[in-house]
């Protein structure tokens, strides 16, 4: 069965197998790149990475509009649970969940995460496992010599990484990043939403690494090999 990854702009992604269909980070409401609202989106399960607006906010309308299970640092469920969305997956990075569609493992990642003030526990990065495919989704971070480590024991085959600066890495740090995790390939996100984290993309370029740099809307197909 085909598996679809689809770009929504900022640092959220779809991942589809036409049963499962797991939106991470969703971020579409004041997002001035969105191409769809929060109520146009249907999902089974949502992975959140850490509790800022630009990765959080819309979390519980699509949860509770589609009873999607969300997988999230303990305190973000925690919220969600007080919400009244009791469909909630905790985790911490370590620690790896299995789901109808394979799995999720957190990882870590340097950054913070807060939302209306309230503390969101650490913030994460992702492993998934959908279908036969392997996807690094990083989340909100600077780079980090361990993401070495997470490219040789999970091998994934894409790693989703942002590249704005300032709040994350820079496109050349992303770059070194890339090479470090060794995915064939690596897209660019979490750039050019606001103008605080506007750079050139060209500027992302490791080496011996493919880089597909999509737009909001965009879609590719995954290798299940």
């Amino acid at each position: 069965m085909a598996i679809t990854l689809t770009f929504y702009g900022q640092s959220c992604f779809q991942i589809d197998d036409g049963t499962n269909c797991l939106l991470i980070d969703p971020f579409f409401t004041d997002n001035p790149v969105a191409i769809c609202a929060a109520s146009d989106i249907t999902c089974t399960h949502i992975a959140i990475t850490h509790g800022h607006f630009d990765h959080f906010a819309d979390c519980e309308q699509i949860a509770k509009k589609n009873d999607a299970t969300v997988f999230a640092a303990f305190e973000i469920c925690n919220y969600l649970q007080e919400q009244g969305h009791e469909n909630n997956e905790p985790g911490n990075p370590g620690g790896r969940i299995e789901a109808p569609f394979g799995a999720i493992s957190f990882t870590p990642a340097i950054h913070s995460s807060s939302y209306k003030g309230i503390y969101m526990g650490m913030p994460c990065g992702l492993i998934v496992e959908f279908g036969g495919a392997v996807i690094y989704h990083a989340g909100d971070t600077a780079m980090f010599s361990d993401m070495e480590m997470l490219g040789q024991i999970y091998q994934p085959d894409i790693a989703l990484l942002p590249i704005g600066d300032r709040f994350t890495m820079s496109p050349e740090m992303a770059g070194v990043a890339a090479e470090m995790i060794g995915a064939p390939t690596a897209v660019p996100m979490h750039y050019n939403t606001w103008p605080p984290i506007e750079v050139d993309v060209a500027r992302f370029a490791p080496k011996d690494i493919d880089v597909l740099v999509m737009l909001p809307g965009d879609s590719v197909e995954l290798s299940e090999e």
